[in-house]
C-alpha cells in the first residue's frame, strides 16, 4: 500500500519525477508478485509514457522497452531510447508492433474515445502477452484531477465552480483533456473482447483491498485508481 506515501509526497513536492518513481517501482513490484518474469528481457511497450519513468523501471528489470506518446517528453537519460509518436484517439496502432508486455498507465481517462483503444489493444499483444492498464476512474476522489473534488458536481459544472471559488490555474477540462471513465463499464468491455482474459483488477495504490473491486458502485468511489492486468491467449 503506497497511497499514504503518494499523498504525503504530493503535498510536499507535487507530482515530480520522484512521485512517479514511487508509482513505477510499486507497479513493477506488483507485476512480479503476479508471476510476470521481467528478467528474461521481455519486449515491453510503455504506451502514453510521458517522461518514461515507468518504462525506465522496466528497463532496470531487464526489459527491452519501446516508448510511445503523442509527443516526446522523455527524460534526458532516455534521449536515445526508441520512441514512436502516436495519437491514440486517431492513429492506427499498427506502427507500435506487438509486445510481451504493454503498460498503459494513467492514459485511458485522457482519451476522447477510450473504446477505440480498448477494442484494438489485443493487436498490441503477442500470444500470452500481458496488458497492464491503469487509470483514475471518474467517481474516485481524484477523478477530476487538479479540480478534485469539485468533479462530484458533474463534468459540466464542477470545473466551473472550481474556477470561480478557487481561481487557481487548472490543467484539465472535462471533454477536452479529461473524460469520465468507470470501472464497471471498462471491465465489461474488456471481458467482451475475444482472445484475452482478465487476470486481476485492483485498486492500484492499495492492492491489499482487491475484494473491493468485486463490489459494484462502491468500487467506483473507493478505488482511487484502478489497475487491470489482462493476458492474451496462446493463439
Amino acid at each position: 500500500m503506497i497511497i499514504h506515501r503518494l499523498i504525503a509526497h504530493h503535498l510536499r513536492h507535487g507530482d515530480d519525477d520522484a512521485f512517479y518513481r514511487l508509482q513505477a517501482e510499486d507497479t513493477v513490484r506488483w507485476l512480479k508478485q503476479m508471476g510476470i518474469d521481467l528478467s528474461i528481457h521481455r519486449q515491453a511497450l510503455d504506451l502514453g509514457c510521458g517522461h518514461g519513468i515507468l518504462g525506465q523501471a522496466l528497463q532496470k528489470e531487464g526489459c527491452q522497452v519501446q516508448f510511445s506518446d503523442q509527443r516526446n517528453t522523455l527524460c534526458p537519460s532516455l534521449s536515445e531510447a526508441p520512441f514512436i509518436p502516436i495519437d491514440l484517439d486517431r492513429d492506427s496502432l499498427d506502427a507500435l508492433g506487438t509486445h510481451d508486455l504493454v503498460i498503459c498507465s494513467n492514459v485511458l481517462e485522457h482519451l476522447s474515445d477510450p473504446d477505440r483503444f480498448l477494442n484494438h489493444c489485443v493487436s498490441l499483444l503477442r500470444p500470452k502477452g500481458y496488458l497492464y492498464l491503469s487509470w483514475t476512474n471518474w467517481l474516485s476522489f481524484w477523478g477530476g484531477h487538479d479540480f478534485s473534488p469539485f468533479h462530484y458536481l458533474g463534468p459540466r459544472l464542477g470545473h466551473r465552480v472550481f474556477d470561480r471559488l478557487i481561481g487557481r490555474k487548472r490543467i484539465h477540462t472535462p471533454f477536452e483533456t479529461l473524460y469520465p471513465t468507470y470501472i464497471g463499464d471498462t471491465l465489461n468491455k474488456i471481458n467482451r473482447l475475444e482472445g484475452i482474459h482478465v487476470i486481476a483488477a485492483i485498486p492500484r495504490y492499495y492492492p491489499e483491498l482487491r475484494p473491493l473491486m468485486s463490489v459494484p458502485i462502491l468500487r467506483e468511489f473507493l478505488a482511487w485508481n484502478c489497475a487491470i492486468l489482462v493476458q492474451r491467449g496462446s493463439a
